[in-house]
Parts: C-alpha cells; sequence; structure tokens
C-alpha cells in the first residue's frame, strides 16, 4: 500500500501569511489534510501540535465513532504494533488546557472540522480529539454542553473518508466495517472486521490514524523570488508543488529524487507572486 506524506506552507511570496499549519492524519481510507487554527485558538493549536510533534498520535487509533456524529480519536495507541506484543495503551496527557470557544474567530462544529474531545469540565481537553462527520452546531456549539466545543482546525482535503465513517455499523456478526462494543471507553470502536469468537478486537483491524507534520517555510528572497524550505523524506521523491488557486489544483514545480538528509530547499523563480507551495513526499 502506498502513503503519501504531505506538508504544506500556504504562504505568499511576500511573506503575508495565508493558513495555519498543515498536519496529515494518515489513515487506511486515505489521507486527511487539515488546516489548523493557529491564529484564533493558540492554546488549542500548540496543545495538539506538542502531542504531534512528540509522536503520541504515531500508531494511534480511532477507538470511538457514532455515524452521523462524530469519529474520535487521540486517547489510545498501539505499543509493539504489528507484534506479538502488541498492546493498547493510553497516550500520556499533559496538563488540560483552558477551553478557547470564546477566543479568536468563532468557528462552529460543522462537518469536516476538529474539535477538542473533553469531560463535563470546560476546561478538562488533553490529548483526545474528534471529527465532526456532520453538523453538530445546534449540540456542540452550546456553551451549556461541557462549556462548548472548541473547534481549533478544518479539513481541506480527503474529505471523501468520512463517508466511509458514517457507513459503519453496530452489529456482532463476522463482517467488515463495524462498532463493537467492549464496554468503558470502548463502547464504540470502529473495526475494519470482526471474529465474535474473539475474547477482544484483533489489533490488525483497528483503524489506525497517524498524524504527522513537517516544517515548510516560504521565504521572500531579495531578488523577489521564493525560497521553499523543507525537512525532506530521504527513503522518497520529494515532490514541490504550487497552487494559485482555492480549491487548490496543485502543479509540480519540481521533483528532488535524492534529497539530502535535513533541510532542503528550492528556488522559484517565477514572477507570479500569487503562488502557494506544499511538498509532498510518496513511500
Amino acid at each position: 500500500m502506498k502513503f503519501t506524506r504531505l506538508a504544506v506552507a500556504l504562504v505568499l511570496v511576500t511573506g503575508s501569511l495565508f493558513a495555519g499549519t498543515f498536519v496529515q492524519f494518515r489513515t487506511v481510507f486515505g489521507d486527511v489534510e487539515v488546516e489548523l487554527l493557529d491564529n484564533d485558538k493558540p492554546v488549542t493549536v500548540q496543545n495538539f501540535l506538542r502531542y504531534v510533534k512528540e509522536g503520541a498520535y504515531q500508531d494511534s487509533f480511532f477507538h470511538r465513532v457514532v455515524p452521523n456524529f462524530v469519529i474520535q480519536g487521540g486517547g489510545f495507541s498501539v505499543t509493539n504494533r504489528g507484534t506479538t506484543n502488541a498492546s493498547v495503551d493510553s497516550i500520556p496527557v499533559h496538563a488540560a488546557i483552558t477551553n478557547e470557544i470564546n477566543v479568536g474567530q468563532f468557528v462552529s462544529n460543522t462537518p469536516g472540522t476538529i474539535a477538542m474531545a473533553k469531560s463535563a469540565d470546560p476546561n478538562s481537553a488533553t490529548s483526545q480529539f474528534f471529527f465532526n462527520l456532520v453538523d453538530n452546531s445546534q449540540s456542540l456549539d452550546n456553551t451549556n454542553n461541557s462549556g462548548g466545543f472548541t473547534v481549533f482546525g478544518r479539513v481541506v482535503g480527503g474529505t471523501n473518508a468520512f463517508a466511509l465513517y458514517n457507513s459503519f455499523v453496530g452489529q456482532r456478526t463476522p463482517q467488515t466495517n463495524i462498532i463493537i462494543n467492549f464496554g468503558g471507553v470502548f463502547a464504540e470502536v470502529p473495526v475494519l472486521a470482526y471474529d465474535p469468537n474473539a475474547q477482544f478486537f484483533d489489533l490488525t483491524n483497528l483503524v489506525y490514524v497517524d498524524v504527522t507534520t513537517m516544517n515548510v517555510h516560504v521565504a521572500k528572497l531579495d531578488s523577489g523570488f521564493a525560497e521553499i524550505t523543507w525537512n525532506s523524506a530521504t527513503q522518497a521523491t520529494n515532490v514541490v508543488e504550487y497552487t494559485t488557486n482555492f480549491p487548490p489544483i496543485w502543479l509540480t514545480l519540481t521533483n528532488i529524487v535524492r534529497p539530502r538528509p535535513g533541510t532542503n530547499s528550492v528556488i522559484d523563480t517565477s514572477a507570479d507572486r500569487s503562488r502557494f507551495y506544499r511538498v509532498r513526499t510518496a513511500y
């Protein structure tokens, strides 16, 4: 199976910021690209990126899905994934953060947005997050419901995956894409396949989600050209792409077949100052 890792820097060559940090959620149903709302929800975004950069979401999985409501993750991961010693562990959490629902621009819990999960305490969010599969604004925007749930990002690519999560059904029969109730926090676990004779879900059938980001920067040179810099993936071709349209139509600027380890850069000598950039690697 081929996976793609994306790093996006939506920055004009003039240096003015157009969008927030971009992260990628890699799942068996496809990759989902999310723009984080750095300026409007700074505490929430910084908290989320802290877990991403620590690798907390590597080998994690969606542990809860409610079709036509939400899919939730960020609470559990699998240690020694792919081995006979694999086990489910809770993701270590940092101190809870302040609810930012009334900070910056208000963003509603509409389809394709990501928000922090929490308890009844408005200021209890740590590592767990959820994606809104439908319009949940009426219930989750309501400040009488745990203070309201802070949206801190929106999906900008890979939205087709959400239709599949809505198709999961809750049955205890041998079939695929179902929801299993193992009690407690695992009462609504999405699995790719299920053996009713199993004492617990087969760890290979979990809906894994790996969250990654790459540091991509775009700088305006004295010449007026744009310099794109990123941390390279050395085992695959790095593709530098640009767009002038939104929704984006990505065009290739250059391919770096054997990038050197560490930081790489290319210079766009185009006179077009309306370009936005991303770096993609396939492996």
